[in-house]
């Protein structure tokens, strides 16, 4: 019933890092396969055969402090106690923003709709590919990730204030004409001051995972950034240079 089609290699520890991942299917085979093959990948697994026990972890976790918390949910339909459609309106009903990615064997359009409609984020229909199961886990938990960041009126450091709604950019008082994907670095760098994010992390944060270009694209639009960013882009106090790494911004 599951196509076991491992990935070669673990995908990066950022992005497995701090990630916890409640799996909840009664399949015995099946949830022990998710389990270790997410490990593999990195990532804190936790399963639960019913629906039932699935409520319980998630409502310890909400109670619990943010590092107990669960960072994505993959979810079977057919469940023993609470199915998995009435659990997800649930946590929905809750106001639990957690991603969740639902497993079934039911594979017509209708039955994707419903799911997709009570609540879940994406939809995999059995038998799957572990390789694409994990792909989608990685792009609900960046996807996530990303709309975590702080939704405010304005993000200000030092000099450099953004307004996220009006795509505008003010330095030193001065407004600077940024391209779209200019805008969407500072914007990233100002959402989380002082990370470094890799040259890889930046392209499939603001050109996709899509991208065929290679990473020199970054550099230069770091260039570019720091020409009506910096006074002295030759020694940047904003966008810092982390040697080996990446960069990071203040």
């Amino acid at each position: 019933m599951l196509s076991v089609d491992l990935p070669q290699s673990p995908s990066t520890p950022e992005l497995a890092q701090s990630n916890r991942i409640l799996v909840v299917e009664d399949e015995t085979l099946i949830r022990e396969m998710l389990m270790l093959s997410l490990q593999e990948e990195g990532y804190d697994v936790v399963t639960a055969a019913d629906g039932r026990t699935a409520l319980t972890l998630l409502s310890e976790g909400d109670a619990n402090d943010e590092e107990c918390q669960f960072s994505l949910l993959i979810l079977d339909l057919m469940l023993p106690q609470v199915n998995g459609l009435d659990l997800c309106r649930l946590i929905r009903y809750k106001g639990n923003s957690i991603p969740i990615l639902i497993l079934s064997a039911k594979a017509s359009e209708t039955d994707r709709v419903l799911g997709l409609e009570v609540g879940a984020d994406d939809y995999l229909t059995k038998p799957f590919s572990m390789r694409e199961l994990i792909a989608r886990c990685r792009a609900l938990l960046r996807r996530h990730r990303y709309n975590s960041i702080p939704q405010t009126p304005t993000l200000q450091l030092r000099d450099i204030t953004l307004y996220p709604e009006e795509c505008r950019v003010t330095v030193r008082g001065e407004e600077v004409n940024l391209s779209p994907k200019e805008f969407r670095l500072l914007e990233l760098f100002m959402g989380y001051p002082r990370r470094v994010w890799s040259r890889e992390q930046l392209i499939d944060q603001v050109w996709g995972a899509d991208f065929l270009g290679d990473t020199k694209t970054v550099d230069v639009h770091i260039r570019w950034l720091r020409e009506k960013l910096e006074k002295d882009p030759s020694q940047p106090e904003y966008l810092i240079t982390v040697r080996g790494f990446g960069y990071r911004f203040g």
